[in-house]
């Protein structure tokens, strides 16, 4: 039984830790949902939150994520989200800040191993190193596993997509596919990339209207407001920004034969899986469609294998992702429910071995 503790989406998390160092500024906030499979991994994001609790809420929604996204990849590692809260929109964070929170993770001495999300980078990551052991995405020798995520969890997002157009399509090829592609940051424009060399007729949108406009010059793709992309006309869309887009409202106006992209946490509440299933659009599950940047900062940290090791575990992807929706089509559940249950198997069966070893 979860305890209440006003958080909805606290999930009998092992632990919320409220991080300050007034010298620096800092205010963080790390969650780790679980380390049952081993420490608890989860990027580092930077940003503003209307109010301190909605931060929290990030936490946890993101750690829980970050546990099955783990164990649905094979990972050793449990799940875990650090949280930075930036003073106003727009904010830098300053090297003070990094190493205070270089500091704040070191102090949970390995139960959470941090890396780079939003707003956050390699260089951001050195700073943070300085200060802790507990640390991946660093820069790393050529054909090595680590370094950037983005490149990795957009390939991981690209090969998912193509197999959504396969599974909802009946396509395996791209060409002429109609994707609108919502976010075009290091993962949106590199998955964009990569379809547009296949033929994808791309849509795209961003919050930063110039770098929309500048990619789809290079690609040959058009642009749309932010306010219309998932309601485009087309065949797949692919959330690549921030959660929590797809609601009621906005998943009656999609048009669209399938969900795939590498947002984390799409659905609003659990209930909008529910509704993409009942309108028949296939959805592929954030967290698994979206592994590719853990699988490489996890082996780099963990030390197992280079990059053609990580490229061949993202190579996976399309097949965890058919288990889900094959097990969806048996049992006539939304894939996400299906999908939150499969990670709740592998992380129950590995704790209970654990406990009787």
């Amino acid at each position: 039984m979860t305890a209440d503790w006003g958080f909805p989406d606290f999930d009998d998390h092992e632990g919320v830790h409220l991080f300050t160092d007034p010298a620096s500024g800092l205010r963080a906030v790390i969650a780790v949902h679980s380390t049952a499979l081993g420490p608890a991994a989860g990027g580092a994001r930077f940003w503003h939150y209307a109010r301190p609790g909605d931060a929290i809420t990030d936490a946890l929604r993101l750690s829980r994520g970050m546990s099955f996204k783990n164990a649905m990849a094979g990972l050793p590692m449990g799940g875990g989200k650090g949280v930075v809260l930036a003073d106003r929109p727009a904010a830098i964070i300053t090297e003070a800040q990094l190493k205070g929170f270089g500091r704040a993770v070191e102090s949970l001495g390995g139960r959470y191993v941090t890396a780079e999300d939003v707003g956050m980078s390699e260089a951001r990551m050195k700073v943070i190193a300085s200060e802790t052991r507990y640390v991946s995405g660093l820069p790393v020798a050529e054909g090595a596993a680590g370094g950037d995520p983005g490149p990795y969890t957009a390939l991981g997002v690209y090969l998912g997509v193509k197999a959504a157009a396969t599974r909802a399509l009946g396509s395996d090829a791209m060409r002429g596919v109609r994707v609108a592609i919502q976010g075009v940051g290091s993962v949106g424009g590199g998955t964009a990339r990569l379809l547009a060399a296949e033929g994808a007729v791309l849509t795209l949108a961003d919050v930063d209207e110039t770098r929309a406009q500048r990619l789809a010059a290079e690609l040959g793709a058009t642009t749309v407001p932010t306010e219309a992309i998932l309601a485009a006309d087309v065949d797949i869309v692919s959330p690549n920004a921030l959660g929590a887009i797809l609601t009621e409202r906005s998943i009656g106006a999609l048009k669209a034969r399938a969900v795939a992209g590498g947002a984390n946490n799409q659905l609003g509440t659990s209930d909008d899986g529910r509704r993409l299933h009942e309108r028949g659009i296939l959805y592929a599950p954030d967290y698994v469609i979206n592994a590719g940047g853990i699988i490489n900062v996890g082996l780099e940290y963990l030390g197992q294998g280079d990059e053609d090791e990580v490229r061949a575990r993202i190579a996976r992807i399309p097949a965890r992702l058919a288990e889900v929706w094959d097990e969806s089509d048996r049992t006539d559940r939304p894939a996400s429910d299906v999908a939150d249950a499969i990670a709740r198997r592998l992380i129950g069966r590995r704790a209970e071995r654990t406990q009787t070893a």
